[in-house]
């Protein structure tokens, strides 16, 4: 394992102690709700038992006109005693689920910095307001993303935030095909695929394909009844019978053993339910890749990433009031030290300068020599003497006008 590797195992294990602590906590508060709930029960209806017993009794009493006993007397008043002793129990455990309620609060002041936000100078941020309508929109387009449409709009009127309805139509699309695929009904996404079918090619992705595949299988399940129709509809795999051939083929082989049952055939796997899953995750990621969306929302990624980072930074604060040296972080775009968020978040390509060992950026962006070298603008500038610029690798002597930038 490496030592980057060892490190954020090191830090994620630390994250989850405080995790795993209040963690413990509510499962105490659950398990007492689930106890008191049972007791509660349990109690209620030997009361209601008991009490209708006694109803029972009285009643009897009364249509047979005789006076109250003094046995039914001393009766009715152990079934008050026995009524308020059960009202006072169950309020005394209740009062106690509430004490085991707010040791979870304490266990979280205990566990996690109340002040988070103090990780950074205010001076890192935007205003109060652009944070606020930021934070809204990521939470509306996570929503949205999610499916809770519902939610989603009823947060919009509530913080007055306007959603455009551009905006939201990727979303709607989405998972209306997706609740239709979750029916196994495959209508509208292939309806959709086929629509988009050139910039689907353009992005080499199978989806349409298997969309075909899947309600071919689909048909061989009705057994031999739909045979005919199966067979009529493999017309659809003609458009792709170069690229998927050999599953092409082992669905028209599949045709032999639909009299005898596919399920006892060697094709059976073709009827396992993963597929249906399987079609989701494809359709959520080209559909997500062709609508210039991202497959997992915005506001989840930077909260898996904040996860991770936040205990780094919490450190770094820490050293940084130690040792009176506040400055050391002012920039808004870039943190006092590189964290580590592993080969998941990595979104674009970055480029660090051979020459400053600084990675480049807007201000400083890389170069590309005539002699096919790349170094950063701040190195190109720091090497010109005279006039002329000297490879540091050729070294091949040239004009620093004849660099280029390069956009990764």
């Amino acid at each position: 394992m490496s030592k980057s590797l060892t490190v954020i195992c090191v830090k994620a294990e630390a994250t989850m102690e405080p995790c795993e602590s209040v963690e413990r906590e509510v499962d105490k508060v659950l398990q007492k709700f689930l106890t008191y709930g049972q007791h509660c029960e349990q109690s209620l209806e030997e009361l209601l038992r008991y009490v209708g017993q006694l109803r029972a009794e009285l009643a009897s009493a009364a249509l047979q006109g005789t006076p109250l006993s003094a046995t039914l007397s001393l009766v009715m008043s152990q079934c008050c005693r026995k009524i308020k002793d059960t009202v006072q129990k169950l309020a005394s455990d209740h009062k106690d689920i509430h004490s085991s309620v707010s040791r979870v609060g304490k266990a979280i002041d205990r566990n996690f910095d109340s002040e988070v936000c103090g990780v950074v100078s205010d001076a890192v941020w935007d205003s109060r307001e652009k944070q606020q309508q930021t934070l809204q929109m990521a939470i509306v387009e996570h929503l949205y993303q999610q499916g809770m449409l519902s939610v989603a709009e009823e947060l919009c009127q509530e913080s007055t935030l306007n959603v455009d309805l551009d905006f939201k139509q990727p979303f709607l699309e989405l998972n209306r095909i997706l609740e239709a695929l979750h029916k196994h009904d495959l209508g509208p996404a292939l309806e959709w695929a086929i629509s988009h079918r050139q910039r689907l090619l353009e992005l080499n992705s199978s989806l349409e394909f298997k969309l075909h595949r899947l309600y071919f299988i689909h048909l061989l399940a009705g057994g031999p009844d739909k045979q005919l129709e199966a067979l009529s509809y493999a017309r659809h795999f003609q458009p792709f019978a170069r690229l998927h051939q050999r599953e092409i083929q082992v669905m028209m082989g599949s045709l032999v053993y639909l009299r005898l049952g596919l399920e006892k055939s060697p094709y059976c796997h073709l009827l396992d339910t993963s597929h249906w899953a399987e079609i989701c995750e494809t359709f959520t990621r080209d559909a997500c890749s062709l609508l210039g969306l991202s497959v997992e929302s915005p506001l989840s990624v930077s909260f898996a990433s904040g996860c991770v980072a936040l205990p780094v930074l919490m450190n770094i604060k820490a050293v940084i009031e130690q040792r009176q040296c506040t400055g050391v972080w002012s920039h808004k775009d870039e943190l006092p030290i590189e964290i580590e968020l592993g080969m998941k978040c990595w979104y674009h390509s970055v480029f660090a300068c051979p020459i400053l060992r600084q990675q480049t950026s807007d201000s400083n962006p890389p170069i590309k020599l005539i002699c096919g070298h790349v170094i950063s603008r701040d190195a190109l500038n720091k090497l010109i003497n005279g006039g002329k610029l000297k490879c540091p690798y050729c070294p091949m002597e040239q004009n620093p006008a004849d660099g280029k930038r390069i956009i990764f």
